[in-house]
């Protein structure tokens, strides 16, 4: 496998943009998360905030019928749909489908999991940890009492899981989305990093 491209989906807490960002390091390749907002801007000309303003949420916890076509096509600018949320995902879509053509890199989030599940040279990381676990990183990292932090951790992956399931129609913690689920709670972000690092060794022979 010459080229691989790693996606990441996480459970807040679990520390999967951390080691996301580990293993990028350790496989020389480049990582993207908050930098995808930046280049959708770029790409689509819409000011960063609107990205940033509907990054892994949406307005309705609501289902739809998903798109098979996400990041194949994008609303022109001349439509009154040009800066929809639909249309902000698909341009992160467009983005994480060109980087997918182009290189080896780490994708954390948006669905790149989805977007890219019919391309033989991904691989889907799921990352998740007990709650004691996430409420103790979430608490030391941002200054947080654990019932704040508690809180916070809900609220951020019921986005998640609501985003997931209106753009793609899945459920965002089903395992059977993912080409591998670790979980975090006993491991330190580095010891699981080699652990990824080690399964994708072994694809890579």
């Amino acid at each position: 496998m010459s080229k691989l491209v790693i996606t990441i989906a996480r459970g807040f807490g679990s520390g999967g943009r951390t080691i996301g960002k580990l293993l990028a390091k350790k496989l020389d390749i480049d990582c993207y998360d908050g930098e995808l907002i930046q280049l959708a801007s770029e790409e689509s000309g819409i000011n960063v905030e609107l990205f940033g303003k509907a990054d892994e949420r949406v307005k309705a916890n609501l289902f739809k019928r998903y798109k098979r076509s996400y990041g194949e096509w994008v609303i022109p600018p001349n439509s009154d749909k040009f800066v929809s949320d639909d249309n902000l995902f698909n341009y992160q879509a467009k983005i994480i489908r060109d980087l997918a053509e182009k290189k080896s890199c780490v994708i954390i989030g948006r669905c790149a999991d989805y977007i890219l599940k019919d391309r033989d040279d991904t691989v889907r990381l799921f990352f998740y940890a007990d709650h004691e676990s996430c409420v103790k990183t979430v608490s030391d990292l941002y200054g947080m009492s654990d019932n704040e932090a508690a809180k916070h951790i809900e609220d951020i992956d019921k986005a998640r899981s609501a985003y997931c399931k209106y753009y793609t129609g899945r459920d965002w913690d089903n395992c059977a989305n993912y080409d591998l689920c670790l979980n975090t709670s006993k491991l330190s972000f580095e010891e699981a990093t080699e652990i990824v690092y080690n399964y994708i060794s072994g694809l890579k022979k």
